[in-house]
């Protein structure tokens, strides 16, 4: 069965959600704060971290047209979430402390999302790139809006009380960073997948999917592991590496500049890992789109 046609029409919904929702979440902080009240707690991670997230799928919606039914898009936003931050904590709970850990996180959460994409997007015929990269935009929303839920709640509670600072600080790193981050790399995973089922009607586990998938991960792993290797970077580059890791402490005096280029080193990387994939998702969807002209 062919699902409902659903056109993009540029109707500018996201970025009028976007103003309104972060009207609210300034409007909820200022009340929190005047108040004290802990019950808004639960109202400002709500909406410090589906805010983004959720303007991301409307953003796409109204630029992809496909055979989609609404209930697909809400599915994969709210399964991609839910059934994904429990996929992926259940894989993750035996994962012990080494130098490749965040890179199995990687594999791991986007093994996680890929099976959540494959489930949703099965009914969905024909396939496109575009309609891939969609589907997968709202799966990796959901996931980055529930996990940065986890990450708020936990910056939030400490054995003080309620810290509002850390919580308000990690909803606006986090959801500045979504875009490029969970959605982006489900939405180029999604594209590569239904790009190669195009003209097939069903999937095709080609090359280029598991290519995508391991490249997907990899730019994950990167991602999550970019404070240790900014650090490290950032070591070597002010001759602390030795020091560092053969009597455990800094050359006097350059305490503030490794704490400079790490920081630099951070940024740097994640902007780069950011432009890969962007440059990875346009090249994949000119291709496509290529092809079927």
């Amino acid at each position: 069965m062919t699902n409902t046609v659903v056109r993009g029409h540029r109707h500018g919904w996201w970025w009028k959600t976007l103003l309104a929702g972060f009207g609210l979440w300034v409007v909820t902080i200022v009340v929190t704060g005047a108040t004290g009240n802990v019950n808004l707690i639960p109202t400002l991670i709500l909406l410090g971290s589906f805010l983004v997230p959720f303007c991301v799928v409307l953003f796409a919606v109204e630029r992809v047209a496909g055979t989609f039914a609404p209930i697909q898009l809400i599915l994969a936003f709210f399964f991609g979430g839910v059934f994904g931050v429990l996929g992926a904590s259940l894989l993750e709970s035996d994962l012990h402390a080494s130098p490749w850990i965040y890179f199995r996180v990687g594999f791991i959460e986007e093994f996680v999302k890929a099976v959540i994409l494959l489930l949703i997007g099965r009914s969905v015929v024909p396939k496109s790139a575009p309609q891939g990269a969609l589907l997968g935009a709202c799966v990796g929303a959901g996931f980055a809006a529930f996990e940065s839920a986890g990450y708020a709640f936990n910056a939030a509670v400490t054995t003080s009380g309620i810290d509002l600072a850390s919580l308000l600080q990690t909803e606006v790193m986090r959801s500045v960073l979504t875009p490029v981050g969970h959605v982006l790399w489900t939405a180029l995973l999604g594209a590569v997948l239904f790009g190669a089922a195009a003209g097939a009607g069903r999937y095709r586990f080609t090359r280029g999917v598991v290519f995508a998938f391991v490249g997907v991960s990899i730019l994950h792993g990167l991602w999550d592991s970019m404070g240790g290797i900014a650090a490290l970077l950032a070591f070597v580059a002010t001759g602390n590496a030795i020091p560092a890791l053969e009597y455990g402490f800094l050359r006097p005096g350059t305490d503030a500049e490794v704490a400079s280029l790490s920081s630099t080193f951070y940024v740097v990387g994640l902007i780069v890992v950011s432009v890969i994939g962007l440059l990875a998702l346009r090249v994949t969807l000119r291709r496509r789109r290529f092809r079927a002209n």
